[in-house]
């Protein structure tokens, strides 16, 4: 990341000094431990997460949305290690755990509860068309696609007066989101997050694909999974179903044709228009 901007290296540098930063959460670590014990049973891991009960209801919630795509409903948390496996509940605890601790209150300029339900349904829609497409790791494109904004929940946290500035210059000035961040920060929230996921020690590929979420042809280390989000970030829009007013005006960039195989923008739409319905299932059923 560059930082000959002297906005930007000020933005940082700040970033690099916050003292209060949520900690990973300790579950995070309970998890992590009995999963790397092979005689860890699906009680054994239901236990540890059950402490924490509204955990418990986002992780079935997540489970029997129409969008995971799972045959049969999911009614204990037991159940769902079960059907989901070990390592996609680790991954959904992980990325549930971190976004619930930058949780902020609402106000004029923000809504907490708009950001939180678009964060869960892109993080869905991202495993989603993982899923359809082939991926590999479909619980990793679920983790970027739930972490692919928390750079603006940060902005709104820890540099409020900016914030501000921000969502009133778009207010005036019609500018983007992503515009007016750079004029006012010298950084996005695509970089502020790839900051911050780096600064957790998260892999490389994951911090990439969050700081190419808006522009996905430019990731240097995980163009798929960079588009796997952005496709998902903007179907939200097109559908007016989860969609966050920081997204407002997206484009789609039209390389991720090349990069998930498309072939044609033809197909491309016609994937999309094959998703209308289930958008607008999931909707009511992810919503928090």
């Amino acid at each position: 990341m560059s930082t000959d901007n002297p906005i930007k290296q000020r933005t940082l540098r700040l970033l690099s000094s916050i003292r209060n930063l949520p900690s990973i959460p300790s579950i995070i670590f309970e998890v992590s431990r009995l999963l790397n014990n092979s005689r860890t049973s699906a009680a054994d891991l239901g236990k540890v997460i059950s402490k924490d009960q509204g955990l418990v209801a986002k992780i079935l919630t997540v489970a029997n949305s129409p969008l995971y795509g799972l045959p049969r409903r999911v009614s204990t948390i037991d159940f769902a290690i079960v059907i989901l496996g070990f390592d996609y509940i680790k991954n959904i605890v992980m990325a549930l755990s971190l976004i619930e601790s930058f949780r902020n209150n609402h106000h004029s300029n923000w809504d907490n509860m708009a950001y939180m339900n678009h964060s869960l349904f892109t993080a869905s829609a991202t495993k989603r068309i993982a899923d359809e497409l082939g991926f590999q790791n479909p619980g990793e494109a679920f983790v970027a696609g739930l972490l692919h904004d928390i750079g603006i929940i940060i902005i709104q946290k820890y540099f409020n007066k900016e914030f501000n500035l921000i969502c009133e210059m778009v207010d005036t000035q019609q500018m983007l989101y992503l515009n007016a961040e750079e004029q006012i920060l010298g950084v996005t929230h695509q970089e502020i997050g790839q900051f911050m996921v780096s600064k957790w020690n998260f892999p490389e590929s994951l911090g990439d694909s969050i700081a190419h979420h808006h522009k996905p042809s430019k990731s240097e280390n995980n163009k798929v999974l960079s588009s796997v989000i952005h496709l998902a970030d903007y179907m939200t829009q097109n559908f007016g179903t989860g969609h966050f007013y920081w997204d407002d005006n997206i484009q789609l960039d039209d390389k991720v044709i090349q990069i998930l195989r498309f072939g044609d923008e033809e197909r491309l739409n016609k994937f999309i228009d094959s998703h209308t319905e289930l958008f607008s299932d999931n909707l009511e059923s992810i919503a928090i």
